[in-house]
């Protein structure tokens, strides 16, 4: 059901949905109006350009995959979190199919878009909790770690994994956890 977009979420709502629906092609102004029940002038109130709705699209559809607050506790340790992503690529590939292959290749080429800055934003998170994750994980031997070989190049390789995995469309961790064994525990 069509209802009126009062806000930026409503807005990104309309947007989201036309991709679920019916991919990239289908978001422009006039359908996110059309699919708010408002004319096109007032989603130019909120948005300047279809680039800058895309941008604060693309980066609400990487929040809707990989924020979930009441999911915290995956991230005590390593093989949980690993898990958790790649229920959450397997979710963004299902609700938005292409998004993690269109988007990656699209952005990676121009180097100025806000929508790459975005991604690599999220990218950044992600990396970030990888990190911490190993850092806090009670189960990680004592002696896997050094100078050399650092939680943070760890999480590197981990991420890469993570990547290709969502290039090729294999949500199955198996491998990855089976890595995280043989080296961590």
């Amino acid at each position: 059901m069509n209802h009126l977009a009062t806000s930026k979420e409503d807005i990104l709502a309309a947007s989201r949905d036309l991709i679920k629906e019916n991919g990239w092609a289908a978001v422009s102004i006039r359908a996110v109006a059309s699919r708010c029940s408002v004319s096109a002038g007032t989603i130019y109130n909120y948005y300047e350009s279809k680039a800058d709705l895309l941008s604060d699209t693309i980066e609400s559809i990487w929040h809707e995959i990989f924020f979930h607050p009441e999911d915290e506790q995956v991230f005590h340790d390593v093989e949980s979190c690993i898990s958790w992503i790649y229920e959450r690529l397997e979710y963004g590939n299902r609700q938005f199919p292409g998004f993690f292959s269109l988007h990656s290749f699209g952005f990676m080429r121009d180097e100025k878009t806000s929508g790459k800055k975005r991604m690599m934003k999220t990218w950044g998170h992600i990396l970030n909790g990888l990190c911490e994750v190993l850092g806090n994980d009670p189960k990680v031997r004592a002696d896997v770690f050094d100078q050399e070989f650092t939680e943070k190049k760890f999480a590197d390789i981990l991420f890469s994994l993570i990547l290709v995995s969502m290039i090729r469309q294999d949500y199955d961790p198996s491998s990855v956890l089976m890595l995280v064994k043989k080296t961590l525990y």
